[in-house]
C-alpha cells in the first residue's frame, strides 16, 4: 500500500449524499442505461448506483468504458463483488447491516472484500452500507473499508467515551477550584 488510506463518512440523511448518489430504478439492461445517462449528465460529480444483478454488471461494465461512476449496490457476497470490480465500478457496497439481520457476520465480509481487491489490485473501492451502529463504524475503519454510509446517530456516538466525560468534569472542577 502506498500513500496514507483516507476513510469517508457518509451520514446517509444529509442532502449532499442524495445528490451525489442516485440509483437506477430498471431491472432490465437498456433501461438501467437510460437512466443512468441521465443521472450521470445532472453533473459530473454524480455516482450512478446499480444493483448487484447480472443487467446490472453489464450497465457498470458500460459505465465503466464512458468514464461515469458507479456504485454496484445490494452486495451480498465476495462474489458479487469480484464480479463489479471486474466490471470497473466506482464503488461496491456490501450491507453489513442486512447481513447480520440474518445472523450472517457482515464485518467479515467487508474484510474478505478489502482483502481480495488488495491482493488483486482492484482499485474499486469498498462503502460499507447499512452500517446501523457506532461499532459497524470502528469495525469496518479496522478491516480497511474505504467508505461508509452511517446514520448520524452513529457518527455522533463516535465522540461518546466516559474518560472523555469524567476528565472534562474533572478538569472543569479544577478550574473552579482554582480560580474561582
Amino acid at each position: 500500500m502506498t500513500g496514507l488510506r483516507r476513510f469517508r463518512l457518509f451520514a446517509f440523511q444529509f442532502f449532499w449524499y442524495n445528490l451525489r448518489r442516485k440509483e437506477v430504478i430498471a431491472t432490465d439492461y437498456e433501461g438501467m442505461i437510460k437512466e443512468g445517462e441521465e443521472l450521470a449528465a445532472l453533473n459530473p460529480h454524480i455516482v450512478v448506483k446499480v444493483p448487484c444483478i447480472a443487467e446490472g454488471i453489464k450497465a457498470v461494465k458500460y459505465f465503466s468504458g464512458k468514464g461515469i461512476r458507479t456504485n454496484c449496490t445490494l452486495v451480498f457476497s465476495v462474489g458479487q463483488a469480484l464480479l463489479a470490480a471486474k466490471a470497473g465500478a466506482t464503488y461496491v457496497s456490501p450491507f453489513v447491516g442486512r447481513l447480520d439481520d440474518i445472523c450472517e457476520d457482515g464485518i467479515a465480509l467487508v474484510a474478505k472484500i478489502v482483502e481480495m481487491y488488495r491482493y488483486y489490485g482492484y482499485t474499486t473501492q469498498v462503502l460499507a452500507a447499512s452500517i446501523r451502529h457506532t461499532a459497524h463504524i470502528m469495525q469496518c475503519i479496522e478491516v480497511g473499508a474505504d467508505v461508509a454510509t452511517c446514520p448520524l446517530s452513529a457518527i455522533k456516538g463516535l465522540l461518546n467515551h466516559p474518560l472523555t466525560d469524567s476528565g472534562l468534569r474533572k478538569f472543569l472542577e479544577d478550574y473552579k477550584r482554582v480560580n474561582g
